[in-house]
């Protein structure tokens, strides 16, 4: 199959741009990082459940196919309020950051091991912070699916790029957390980070709004 990759990069860069919000799954995969604690296998069972999630997104809206004009029109009009609403949160993160307390020590100590966690611990903890995380059904089966809609036959194409784009961030973020330690607590490098959350989530606004006319 030769993948539309105007159409595969949409999904990817929307399914990034959902994805970066440091939220509580992504805080999860940074403390295990941090902490040295079964990491890899913390960063599979997010991305995989992610891509489960997109999978019943827009396989699942791929079967309304039929939709009229202005019901697909409220459905990616939706996506864009969505999207607009993230990314001016991220935005306000970058105009007044807050350091991230929730990844460190909050007993103040900064030597003290962590508690270990055994891999099915880290298995089924990764699965809570992915399913049952309201956020993360909103973002993948809902926001995601209904953007697919807007690439008609393409959506297929879209939701492979989105589920690419969670399986490249949840490795890369692994990676940061791994490598960096605990220098990603920095304010710096999380306003960074909520900014380019936000002109992503606006960029893909933008052009989902493209698609409506």
């Amino acid at each position: 199959m030769v993948l539309a990759f105007p159409t595969f990069t949409a999904g990817m860069v929307l399914s990034m741009s959902l994805i970066m919000a440091i939220g509580p799954q992504n805080a999860h995969v940074l403390r295990m990082g941090l902490q040295r604690q079964h990491l890899w296998l913390t960063v599979a069972v997010c991305a995989v459940a992610d891509i489960v999630l997109i999978s019943l997104g827009v396989l699942g809206l791929a079967q309304l196919g039929g939709l009229s004009d202005k019901l697909l029109g409220a459905l990616v009009g939706a996506g864009m309020l969505f999207l607009g609403v993230y990314g001016w949160q991220a935005f306000q993160r970058f105009l007044k950051p807050q350091a991230p307390v929730s990844l460190g020590d909050e007993s103040g100590a900064q030597h003290r091991a962590p508690a270990p966690v055994t891999r099915r611990q880290a298995v089924l903890s990764a699965l809570a912070f992915s399913v049952l995380n309201p956020h993360a059904w909103l973002d993948t089966a809902v926001l995601i699916g209904s953007a697919s809609l807007a690439y008609g036959q393409g959506s297929t194409t879209f939701g492979l790029g989105a589920a690419a784009g969670s399986v490249v961030w949840f490795v890369l973020l692994g990676a940061a957390a791994f490598w960096l330690g605990r220098r990603l607590n920095s304010l710096h490098i999380w306003r960074l980070l909520d900014g380019a959350v936000a002109l992503m989530m606006w960029g893909t606004a933008a052009w989902l709004l493209t698609s409506l006319f």
